[in-house]
């Protein structure tokens, strides 16, 4: 996977250089809803900005979140298209950069003049890109961007196209641990995580959670996003030798602490990752698919669900990518699109505001399942624990909507 080759800055330089851009961003003007009437014009394609990490640390998500509105588009295009007018996806690269992203939406927004706009890839990116939206009042349905303060800020167009924020994530594993007889539990715990403002909250959320269930803590760690070498951690890991290791890893880095703790040859009886594991084959092949047995992660999605249009999703996506199973990357982008277009077709044209009071008021059907939000724009839901199983990726929990009954409580070691 492509880096950015200028160095990443910690997660707090990062934040404190949102909170900058926000603060820059309120000095401006505020340009209020979109005249109607240019928007309106069905005689135009109707164009929907987007900015995506297309190259840099996100390029991997961010390339199938570009895969997944493309595959939404040319559905909706095939059926008519939207108010009447065919889709057109302006897409641009934001190199997976904050300062990127907020010029690429303030020109999608005020120069292009774009009819509608969706979201990037990561609150790291979301959080400045969804501020250059309020400002301009344009709804803005996010993908991917759970981080707690995403939610903090008192926004009227920000929607989470997701179950449930990152705090919650980690909730259905814990319940999962808490369903187990007592000896099966893990007794230890290692949380390494990457310092990134999505996965930090997952795994913060999860070990507070765990030691109050009585998993005693051998080992934390935050490393810096850029980091490319393990052997360190997976060294300290195996000295401490824990039942469970929860890793909040983004997908490299997911990849990178299973190399290093194979190449050592130890293998926890539990492994837990954020995101990395839900990058389908890409995962697979990058610690080889009998490694991937046991392995679970919390999902917004599977491709086997019965959800509305989600096997279409699914076969649409395999049509145009070379028969590959679709990320969750992917999904969540498709379903981001879903939640703006189910709005724009309830009020009946452009009307930003109009857009976002009835996401507030209503509920979306989706590939990921029906989808609501509260006032700050948090969804509602909750996530799907998932694990691989043989291979391929199964659900587990909650009951309703497993694809198994079957669980692997304790990880085969390495192959």
């Amino acid at each position: 996977m492509a880096r950015s080759t200028a160095p990443r800055r910690s997660g707090h330089a990062l934040r404190a250089a949102s909170l900058l851009a926000v603060g820059a961003l309120a000095l401006s003007a505020c340009a209020g809803t979109r005249p109607s009437e240019a928007a309106n014009d069905t005689s135009k394609p109707l164009v929907i900005g987007i900015s995506l990490p297309l190259t840099g640390d996100f390029s991997q998500p961010g390339s199938e979140a570009k895969r997944g509105y493309e595959v939404w588009a040319k559905q909706v295009n095939g059926a008519g298209g939207l108010l009447g007018r065919q889709v057109q996806l302006k897409i641009v690269d934001d190199a997976s950069s904050q300062d990127t992203v907020v010029s690429d939406y303030t020109k999608l927004i005020t120069q292009d003049k774009v009819d509608l706009v969706l979201g990037t890839f990561s609150s790291l990116l979301n959080y400045p890109a969804s501020a250059v939206a309020e400002k301009n009042g344009m709804t803005f349905v996010e993908p991917a961007g759970g981080a707690p303060n995403m939610f903090t800020r008192g926004f009227k167009h920000l929607f989470f196209a997701q179950p449930a924020t990152a705090p919650h994530q980690a909730d259905v594993f814990v319940d999962y641990l808490k369903a187990l007889p007592e000896a099966e539990r893990p007794k230890t715990a290692a949380y390494p995580t990457q310092d990134d403002p999505f996965a930090t909250p997952v795994i913060e959320s999860m070990q507070k959670q765990l030691e109050a269930l009585g998993v005693k803590t051998v080992y934390t760690s935050t490393y810096p996003a850029d980091t490319t070498n393990f052997q360190t951690i997976a060294s300290r890991l195996a000295d401490k030798k824990p039942d469970l290791i929860a890793q909040g890893a983004v997908f490299e880095d997911g990849v990178g602490l299973v190399r290093s703790l194979k190449q050592l040859n130890y293998s926890p009886k539990m492994l837990f990752q954020t995101s990395a594991p839900s990058n389908a084959s890409q995962y697979s092949d990058g610690i080889g698919k009998d490694n991937t047995e046991g392995v679970f992660y919390t999902v917004s999605w599977n491709q086997n669900a019965k959800t509305p249009n989600n096997p279409e999703f699914v076969a649409a996506y395999k049509a145009a990518y070379e028969d590959a199973d679709p990320a969750e990357d992917a999904a969540d982008a498709y379903a981001a699109a879903e939640v703006l277009a189910a709005a724009t077709k309830a009020v009946g044209k452009i009307d930003q505001t109009k857009i976002s009071e009835w996401l507030h008021a209503n509920e979306v059907s989706t590939i990921l399942g029906p989808l609501s939000w509260e006032q700050t724009g948090e969804p509602k839901g909750n996530f799907l624990l998932a694990q691989w199983q043989s291979g391929t990726v199964q659900v587990v929990a909650p009951k309703e909507a497993a694809t198994t009954d079957k669980t692997v409580n304790s990880k085969p070691g390495w192959k």
